[in-house]
């Protein structure tokens, strides 16, 4: 699994809707705790969506959930899903 931020590929400053088509062109999986993602994810194709509340978990616990979601499901499973941690 890789993983990256906008910061590492140059997209800061992108409108969020530009992000979902980063993420599609890129084919990867955008994980977020901006509720906006949520809205966007619901009127167009997507990759996957992956939200969490920014005060629910630890960074640590987050990365465990994104680890095993990333073990067990294929991109054709994750795709237009919006998975909340």
């Amino acid at each position: 699994m890789e993983a990256f931020s906008a910061k590492d590929i140059c997209k800061l400053g992108l409108t969020d809707e530009q992000q979902i088509e980063v993420a599609t062109t890129e084919r990867a999986v955008i994980f977020t705790h901006d509720v906006d993602f949520l809205r966007m994810a619901s009127q167009r194709e997507h990759p996957c969506i992956i939200y969490v509340h920014q005060q629910k978990l630890s960074v640590g616990e987050c990365i465990k959930r994104l680890k095993a979601i990333a073990e067990t499901k294929s991109p054709e499973e994750m795709r237009n899903r919006i998975i909340f941690l």
